[in-house]
């Protein structure tokens, strides 16, 4: 085992279609990380999309091993104590600056093309809604010069060719990575972070962590990769779980 491998690091990774998707490789990654964990004490964080609520459905549905904080609502959730429902208040505070809520949800009410999604996938952060591809190519730039003329400093996420969540401009998946790994004191090096979709791009953007894209990542987040190249991010060859192990293994954190 390298000399790398040896040593805790920081493990944060999507779910949906990035972790979850391979049962076979997703066992396999569960016993590697899981046994780096009780030895080196490696942390585990999910960042994912899915709101708690779907996040627990998830749980019942797939033998995910239970993490050490857990990112919610496409990074405006932070789940210190997995167990429960309490966000954590620190990363609230920072979210809060400059945020509007009503005025946003006011703004974007105007655009019949923005469909609302359920309620479970709202949040005190996170004004979520479903738009096609067709009507995208015209609603995101109106909407995003509307919203800065009402005076909000508010970030658009577009992903799957669905779902767009508008979120605090300091509220992102990446940027919530970035608060655990200084609250716990973990190098950007000692961290790697996986996804497969549009809004996982924020994981990769803001430091220099190394980054796993799997395999089977959408057409937004290769096109962000190829023109964004770097030594410490890696496309995977193999899908979800697997292209995570295929990553983990090219950067020396389970062994070569």
């Amino acid at each position: 085992m390298s000399e790398v491998s040896m040593r805790e690091f920081l493990f944060v990774t999507d779910l949906d279609n990035t972790l979850v998707g391979d049962d076979n490789a997703l066992k396999e990654l569960n016993q590697l990380l899981e046994q780096h964990r009780q030895e080196y004490g490696t942390k585990i964080v999910y960042a994912t999309g899915r709101s708690l609520t779907l996040y627990r459905q998830l749980t019942t549905e797939k033998p995910l091993l239970t993490p050490d904080a857990l990112i919610t609502s496409v990074g405006t959730e932070l789940h210190l104590d997995t167990s429960g429902d309490a966000c954590d208040p620190q990363w609230a505070k920072v979210l809060s600056e400059g945020w509007n809520r009503e005025l946003v949800v006011a703004t974007a009410g105007h655009y019949a093309d923005l469909v609302p999604q359920p309620n479970s996938e709202q949040g005190s952060f996170k004004v979520s809604y479903y738009l096609t591809p067709e009507a995208a190519v015209e609603v995101l730039p109106r909407l995003e010069s509307q919203l800065k003329e009402n005076g909000l400093d508010v970030k658009l996420i577009y992903s799957g060719d669905q779902d767009l969540d508008i979120l605090p401009r300091n509220g992102d998946k990446g940027l919530a990575v970035q608060f655990l790994r200084q609250k716990w004191q973990i190098d950007a090096v000692r961290t790697v972070v996986c996804g497969d979709s549009g809004n996982d791009i924020a994981l990769f953007n803001v430091g220099e962590e190394r980054g796993i894209i799997v395999g089977n990542a959408r057409s937004e987040l290769r096109e962000w990769y190829e023109a964004n190249q770097t030594d410490y991010r890696y496309l995977a060859k193999a899908f979800c779980s697997a292209g995570i192990l295929e990553g983990l293994r090219h950067f020396g954190f389970l062994g070569n």
